[in-house]
């Protein structure tokens, strides 16, 4: 059995903040029938250990981790076995992984570079158990676990085969380079070949420029990001590492997201969707809506509201699709801008636009149960899973073409409906215009009943589990390890 060493700063179900969590911490059970033994080791916030089962034990010790001692903690979480990094000078924290109410932690330079530190030490000399466990390659994820490669090469240890993953590019690991002894980097490597980025540090560029191989969490997402306006300033980057750049599309959890035996709704299934008129009814009644104007599709919102998303379109775009009867139910949080625009449109709309600020993850199940349809248009998408809930519940995607969405939506084109195809509604541009096109689309698909109904089952029926992924990174993982042993 290989072994890999999984770096990342958040995994489901200990602690969340994104998409990233969901891949780190389903990626190990999708592995372990392949042979695969993943270890995933993370910060120990605050209750990470309690989390963990009763036979967790300690596998490796520093007296002094970037100021403080630290302990690695080996438990098992589910099918998961995590290696929690207890140092509480750096993850005691009241607030989230990241920032506070504040803005983000002053000390998050040396926090993740901890990690990656303790991760290129595994990697080099294994735990200290009585039998050291030691990977065959070592899986970093985002800029938090990108200096784990780094650090490997920085000790003459690049013979360890790793792999990167950019999750989401727009988050790069910036810090001033007034930071580079503490977070133990060579100043030699301060350069436009090395970690030196616009005179910063970055450390998802160390990443890049040391790892074996990268990966992103789609096929098209790898292909933007060489260009300028998807590659924030790493497009030359990984332009020069295209021959070691791939895409493989996230999973969902098809037992935590299965509209048959799912808790929170009414049960039904591509073979039996009349329950879902039921969830629908219950999720108008839940927002107070009125249900007779409602006699177009209802569409729901699922996510953090901020630009990137694309949340300032709609407001431009919905007045006709509201008129011709649809609805509209919003679920999400983030800038203050975003919500207020939300909330003035629940004012401007009554009965027919409902919303709720923040997050419950229950309210968003039986959101993909009760809509007919599901608004995603984002700036640009790495992979997206709200598209993958929604066609999993028979909740018909609105996308933009971008990203990870544009690899998984097909567009109801008439070509692809009269090849029994169509998926959803993919729009392009990306502005107020494309979006108000797409919404008009939505509602004549809708007006169609018999297309309307095989399109929501060609989306429930379509296969988005974790297994072919898993598939691709044992693949992966198989060629970057030969290719080191063949250097």
């Amino acid at each position: 059995m290989k072994r890999v060493l999984s770096v990342a700063s958040e995994a489901v179900p200990l602690i969340k903040t994104g998409g990233l969590a969901d891949v780190v911490g389903a990626l190990p059970a999708a592995l372990a029938p392949m042979g695969w033994d993943m270890r995933v080791i993370l910060p120990a916030y605050p209750g990470v250990i309690a989390n963990l089962n009763k036979g967790s034990k300690a596998v490796w010790a520093s007296g002094d981790l970037f100021g403080g001692p630290a302990t690695l903690i080996l438990g098992q979480c589910g099918e998961m076995q995590v290696m929690a990094l207890d140092a509480p000078h750096l993850y005691a924290r009241t607030g989230g992984p990241y920032s506070d109410g504040q803005g983000d932690y002053a000390d998050n330079a040396e926090r993740f570079a901890a990690l990656s530190w303790v991760a290129a030490e595994i990697a080099r000399h294994g735990t200290q158990e009585a039998t050291p466990w030691h990977p065959d390659i070592v899986h970093a994820h985002d800029w938090q676990a990108a200096l784990t490669p780094a650090y490997l090469s920085y000790a003459g240890a690049q013979a360890i085969p790793s792999v990167l993953t950019i999750h989401n590019i727009a988050f790069q690991g910036r810090f001033s380079p007034t930071k580079m002894a503490a977070m133990r980097l060579p100043a030699q490597r301060f350069t436009p070949d090395g970690f030196e980025f616009w005179g910063d540090i970055s450390t998802l560029k160390a990443g890049l420029v040391s790892a074996h191989a990268i990966t992103t969490v789609s096929p098209r997402y790898a292909d933007e990001l060489m260009r300028p306006e998807f590659g924030l300033g790493l497009e030359g980057v990984l332009q020069y590492r295209a021959d070691v750049m791939s895409g493989i599309l996230n999973g969902i959890d098809k037992q935590v997201w299965d509209p048959e035996n799912d808790p929170e709704v009414k049960p039904f299934s591509a073979a039996k969707l009349a329950g879902k008129k039921g969830n629908r009814a219950a999720l108008i009644a839940e927002f107070s809506l009125d249900a007779n104007a409602i006699t177009g599709p209802l569409m729901i919102l699922v996510s953090r509201l901020t630009s990137q998303k694309g949340i300032d379109m709609v407001p431009g775009a919905i007045s006709e699709f509201l008129a011709n009867g649809g609805g509209l139910i919003v679920l999400g949080s983030g800038d203050r801008w975003a919500e207020a625009m939300v909330q003035d449109l629940s004012a401007r709309y009554p009965g027919r636009v409902g919303n709720w600020i923040g997050y419950d993850e229950g309210l968003s199940h039986r959101m993909f149960a009760g809509g007919d349809a599901v608004l995603i248009p984002s700036r640009f998408e790495p992979c997206g899973l709200t598209q993958l809930y929604g066609m999993r519940y028979g909740c018909v995607p609105i996308v933009a073409a971008v990203g990870g969405l544009a690899d998984t939506v097909i567009d109801a084109t008439p070509a692809a409906c009269a090849a029994h195809a169509a998926t959803g509604i993919v729009f392009q541009p990306v502005d107020t215009l494309g979006l108000r096109q797409a919404l008009r689309r939505l509602t004549a698909l809708w007006n169609d009943p018999k297309e309307w109904a095989a399109t929501v089952k060609r989306g429930m029926k379509t296969d988005w589990g974790w297994e072919p992924s898993a598939h691709r990174y044992v693949a992966l993982y198989e060629a970057t390890i030969r290719r080191g042993t063949d250097a």
